[in-house]
């Protein structure tokens, strides 16, 4: 019998798979009260609860097994879990982050048991259940306080303590596949591969794991200020089944993006764009017929392996782009060649042909008096300075090093960095991450949304810190 990661892969290989729509939007439509999310058990709950849709899988879950059904019914061949907010970092709004685990199990075994119904029914068409993890509503890359740049309000840490628990209830509830969507902070999404990947090693099995990211305007970067090509980089190192982009952009507004993508990774690619733009109230009104022919332009190029949709898509729309999808061919993995790519804000490509790479040296407590000086004085604003000079004359990689007697490593990396990255003339480079101790490697990766570089590999504290350090590159 086949694993799921190998069933999946020959189905891509043979069609293109489609993806359900909008789960808030079909939700909407039931107008459900208070009385409704909080339901008997929550009954006292001392907050309220409603908009909390992740919740009604324990609450309402035949309203929510009615959406799955009618995304099956339309042709989709996968489900996500409606379990966007399924973190103890954003039901912590709602003072219910006590349920994550349970709301995860729960709401995969809901969508896995719709989807085993349809299988049986038609085993020449499996349905699959994507457990969805969403951003959460905080950013590991962006202070929300403007006058604090290295301010963060949910750390590396806390992110991947987080995305443990809900991969682990997810896994527990049947999904077949994990689904990290919506990311508009590159950290977070990175926390989140590595929460996935520590599970995996521990249960000591793996299910295929989709990433999709989110292109918040025509720039063409998300929301924490990457490129498509940086953000890609910045998630390249996991093995993943598919890459793609979903939410804020309509079809349309996404097309040029699909392409660049398309021919930029050897991963599957992925798309679950919103039924157009919204109008003036805020509202999608894209009509599915609208919807599908623009999603049959980016088919006929060939740069799609699966397809749904995102806000203000229903099952109307899944149907017609089920439709559409069934006319064409997958896209076929292009070879992409291997060069050394980094990335900040932006793609450091270094090919064959590429002349020296500058990198500057001079935020360095080793190199430079200046820098250490500002750093020792915790005047780490006047130290950007020394970034940005370097970065304006033609630094290509900054090299970053806290190494000092006189200094917190650890805390002095993690804030310089988070002030870096508050500055995006400096942070479009990749930053070098340079220690000889592992503990403050650590703590500068942990900062950085993109691939970085790590400088004075040694044996100076011993043969199973130097083997972590080696997991690094």
């Amino acid at each position: 019998m086949q694993d799921i990661n190998q069933t999946i892969a020959k189905i891509l290989q043979e069609r293109i798979l489609v993806l359900d729509g909008a789960m808030g939007t079909m939700l909407q439509r039931h107008k459900l009260t208070e009385e409704d999310f909080r339901g008997e058990r929550f009954k006292n709950h001392p907050k309220p609860l409603k908009g909390n849709n992740d919740l009604l899988v324990l609450t309402k879950p035949d309203i929510v097994a009615g959406v799955h059904r009618a995304y099956f019914e339309a042709g989709a061949d996968i489900v996500e879990t409606n379990t966007f907010n399924s973190t103890s970092i954003s039901q912590s709004d709602y003072g219910t982050e006590g349920i994550v685990k349970e709301l995860n199990i729960a709401a995969a075994n809901l969508a896995k048991k719709i989807a085993n119904e349809f299988t049986t029914q038609n085993p020449s068409k499996p349905r699959f259940v994507a457990g969805s993890i969403g951003p959460t509503n905080r950013t590991a890359s962006i202070s929300p306080n403007v006058s604090n740049p290295a301010f963060r309000a949910a750390t590396f840490d806390d992110f991947v303590k987080a995305y443990t628990e809900q991969v682990e209830g997810l896994m527990e509830g049947g999904a077949d596949i994990l689904l990290v969507e919506t990311i508009f902070d590159t950290l977070n999404a990175k926390a989140a591969l590595f929460a996935i990947g520590e599970v995996f090693e521990r249960k000591g099995y793996r299910i295929p794991v989709m990433v999709s990211g989110t292109i918040t305007d025509a720039s063409g970067r998300t929301l924490s200020g990457q490129t498509l090509s940086a953000f890609l980089c910045s998630v390249s190192h996991f093995p993943l089944l598919s890459v793609g982009f979903n939410c804020a952009l309509g079809a349309k507004q996404l097309l040029p993006y699909i392409e660049e993508l398309s021919g930029s990774t050897n991963f599957y690619t992925s798309a679950h764009p919103n039924a157009g733009l919204p109008n003036q109230l805020g509202e999608y009104d894209q009509s599915a017929s609208e919807m599908a022919a623009v999603i049959e332009e980016m088919l006929k190029l060939g740069t799609l392996n699966i397809i749904g949709g995102c806000c203000g898509t229903t099952p109307l729309h899944i149907e017609q782009t089920a439709k559409v999808a069934s006319k064409y061919k997958p896209r076929k993995k292009p070879e992409i060649p291997v060069y050394t790519r980094l990335s900040g804000l932006e793609l450091l490509e270094i090919r064959p042909d590429t002349n020296f790479v500058n990198i500057g040296e001079k935020t360095n407590v080793a190199g430079s008096k200046k820098f250490a000086k500002l750093i020792a004085e915790g005047k780490f604003e006047e130290a950007l300075s020394i970034a940005r000079e370097q970065v304006e004359n033609g630094a290509q990689v900054i090299d970053i090093c806290m190494d000092d007697a006189m200094i917190e490593g650890e805390k002095a990396m993690t804030t310089f960095l988070n002030y870096l990255a508050a500055e995006p003339d400096i942070a479009r480079v990749p930053f070098m991450v340079d220690s000889s101790r592992f503990s403050i490697i650590e703590a500068g990766l942990k900062c950085i949304q993109g691939k970085a570089i790590v400088n004075s590999i040694s044996l100076k504290e011993g043969e199973e810190a130097f083997k972590l350090i080696e997991l690094t590159m």
